[in-house]
């Protein structure tokens, strides 16, 4: 068979609350009900997600709720759904619940760029690049490989204390030799760390190395993802 569309059906606190917040990402409402049961479906495009509330006592931090959505670029859908949060918010939402990840190269799927949305209902929706990127020659630099590990820790697994572990060891030890463009990607990643974890004076020590950096033109053309995440994380600082 081909053709075939499958739609997670996910589980929240408050359909009206999940309405709201896809909404502001470029979703709009298809389905709503409030009896017999809660339930709502929203569609962007042809991405369709429905969620069906639950008891007052349910917790989204303690949600197993997620999927994973093959998209054919991240880096398009991020930005969709990044200016939808700046423009109800005025900043990204990079820390707690709800937040979103950045795009990153996963080395435990093969190399696909992905990025996370943590909804209000705890809910991880996992979008996945259908391609996988090219490898990078410096790859299996040491400062790229534990990059690669923390990101695996802390936007797969969610595990950001462990993460920040990861790239505060790797920092120390390679910061005297690793290239300018390595350190930039660690330095902003450790910072958006920091803020999931309300640290905001690491946060802001990472940011601040990160601009003392020296890149060539070419190299500022090649990390403008996190040259632009610099900016997103020191408006969430208030710096």
């Amino acid at each position: 068979m081909a053709n075939e569309i499958a739609i997670p059906l996910l589980p929240c606190r408050s359909i009206d609350e999940m309405a709201d917040f896809y909404t502001m990402l470029g979703f709009r409402r298809v389905y709503y009900q409030v009896r017999p049961n809660p339930y709502v479906l929203l569609k962007r495009e042809d991405l369709q997600l429905g969620f069906f509330g639950m008891p007052e006592a349910f917790k989204p931090e303690d949600s197993y709720g997620t999927c994973v959505i093959v998209v054919p670029d991240t880096g398009e859908l991020f930005e969709a759904f990044a200016a939808g949060m700046r423009a109800a918010h005025g900043k990204l939402l990079v820390s707690g619940i709800p937040r979103m990840t950045r795009p990153r190269r996963r080395k435990n799927d093969d190399n696909h760029s992905g990025f996370a949305v943590i909804d209000p209902g705890g809910n991880w929706i996992r979008f996945m690049a259908a391609r996988p990127l090219p490898e990078k020659e410096e790859a299996t630099s040491r400062l790229t490989t534990s990059l690669n590990r923390a990101v695996v820790m802390g936007d797969s697994n969610g595990n950001h204390e462990r993460a920040a572990e990861i790239l505060d060891g790797a920092l120390e030890r390679d910061k005297d030799t690793a290239p300018a463009a390595e350190l930039l990607e660690a330095l902003v990643y450790r910072a958006e760390l920091a803020v999931r974890a309300k640290d905001h004076a690491a946060a802001g020590h990472a940011l601040a190395r990160a601009r003392t950096l020296t890149l060539t033109e070419a190299e500022r053309e090649q990390l403008a993802q996190p040259l632009a995440a610099i900016d997103d994380l020191e408006a969430v600082l208030d710096l």
